[in-house]
């Protein structure tokens, strides 16, 4: 099988990231980086590989790559995402897939009137032991889930990072760190009927803390956390009639995790992985491409967009708006 050649849309810290772990992954290569400033894209290739562009319609436009990977800040992935799907490249989108639901939406559209694969980069979906958590919930060995408990809080507010703590960039603890334990629950449980949300907003306006509880026509919830204010255990547990699997600290790393059965029994799933866990995303797009499929299964375009309601709802709820969105 021939090298599946990477376009890096945006050399930030994710994209170095992808690009560490990507090396662990045989056959897949960084052929081009794009910038809006030609230095930064240089910097990145001097490290990475690949060809330097200083902007973005020059990186999709290389035929040489056969996918990018969009790693710009929040506002500008439909826009970018959009840019390579008109120019037939294949899309891995960092997450969150978009702001809000219409762009998400758009994107979807531009993925499907192209005929060209795009993939939401919820890293977490494809790992390992997350693909595992789906197996035991699905083999009914804890049996109907009545409750999700996810939190993922970091100390980040005093970094004064522009893109967590600026509107105009989207930030807020919601869309950087809460959309963890918000797939998390789509994942298990889909499209919740009601949420119910409340938050805590910085001066500037976007959401330091935020919580969440989503209730689902079964009966079940998900009791979801996020925050930038302090550092939390980031763990999830799924509770069901006939017992719960518990993963440990960083529930969306790889991680160790067990399953408890109401009778007191424990299978402990020891972690494993080898790496950061970026490159299994990048193997499920390449899969996609090869198979000729759009969407992928473990991550659909409809839950992309579902879950993007689900953040619309609850930043409706709590007040948070971004200034773009007029």
């Amino acid at each position: 099988m021939s090298n599946f050649n990477w376009g890096i849309l945006g050399p930030g810290g994710i994209a170095k990231a992808f690009a560490e772990d990507l090396k662990r992954l045989d056959g897949h290569s960084i052929s081009a980086v794009g910038s809006r400033t030609l230095g930064n894209a240089q910097s990145f290739a001097h490290t990475y590989g690949g060809t330097a562009y200083g902007s973005y319609e020059e990186l999709v436009s290389d035929p040489m790559i056969d996918a990018v990977y969009v790693a710009t800040p929040h506002p500008q992935h439909a826009a970018n995402t959009i840019l390579a799907l008109n120019a037939g490249k294949p899309v891995l989108c960092e997450k969150p897939f978009a702001v809000n639901a219409n762009q998400a939406r758009a994107m979807v559209a531009a993925s499907i009137e192209n005929n060209v694969a795009l993939l939401e980069a919820m890293w977490t979906r494809f790992l390992p032991h997350i693909a595992k958590v789906r197996e035991i919930v699905a083999s009914g060995v804890i049996g109907e889930v009545i409750n999700i408990e996810a939190d993922h809080g970091q100390y980040l507010m005093g970094l004064r990072i522009p893109r967590l703590i600026e509107p105009e960039l989207a930030g807020g603890a919601l869309l950087d760190l809460g959309i963890y334990p918000i797939s998390f629950a789509h994942m298990i449980l889909g499209k919740p009927a009601k949420i119910s949300a409340t938050g805590v907003l910085t001066d500037k306006g976007v959401d330091g803390q935020t919580s969440a509880i989503f209730d689902y026509e079964s009966g079940a919830q998900a009791v979801l956390t996020t925050t930038m204010i302090t550092q939390t255990p980031c763990r999830a547990t799924i509770a069901g009639t006939l017992g719960r699997i518990e993963i440990d600290r960083t529930f969306y790393n790889p991680a160790a995790m067990r399953v408890v059965t109401v009778d007191g029994d424990v299978t402990e799933y020891p972690n494993t992985y080898q790496g950061h866990g970026l490159r299994e995303q990048a193997a499920e797009l390449e899969r996609m491409v090869h198979a000729n499929e759009i969407e992928s299964p473990i991550l659909s375009h409809q839950m992309s967009i579902e879950i993007m309601q689900s953040l619309d709802e609850i930043r409706k709820q709590i007040g948070l708006h971004y200034p773009f969105e007029n």
